[in-house]
């Protein structure tokens, strides 16, 4: 017996447009939006784990300089930002990492700012 892995993911409801879509909008909002909305504690735990492992005291910091350690680490730390995409590919079926591998750089793009936003989004947790 094999679980389907899409059948783990929230549903993630969106406005429809009733205008047709993209390969790489449609994958975003049913593939991407629902892996990091499923991950979202481990990636918060994780930048946790990054913030520590810097030996930033990211509480003593304004939330104008919290919210500039977060752009830099996503802008110019290629080991975080590596790993972070691997915590969501990870989690592709077959078809969908064929769908990835066609258009890697966009959707690496769209990957981290996706997570980049949901960090920024919780701020106040850190």
């Amino acid at each position: 017996m094999t679980i389907d892995r899409t059948d783990i993911r929230p549903i993630i409801k969106l406005k429809s447009l009733n205008a047709p879509v993209s390969i790489e909008e449609n994958f975003q909002n049913n593939t991407l939006r629902p892996i990091i909305k499923m991950k979202h504690d481990l990636l918060v735990q994780f930048f946790m784990d990054y913030i520590y492992s810097k030996k930033c005291r990211f509480d003593n910091l304004t939330q104008i300089k919290q919210e500039e350690f977060i752009h830099a680490a996503f802008k110019k730390d290629n080991s975080f930002k590596s790993e972070l995409k691997g915590l969501v590919i990870g989690h592709f079926t077959v078809s969908e990492f064929t769908v990835y591998c066609k258009n890697k750089s966009d959707f690496n793009k769209r990957i981290l700012t996706m997570i980049q936003e949901r960090i920024l989004s919780v701020l106040h947790l850190f």
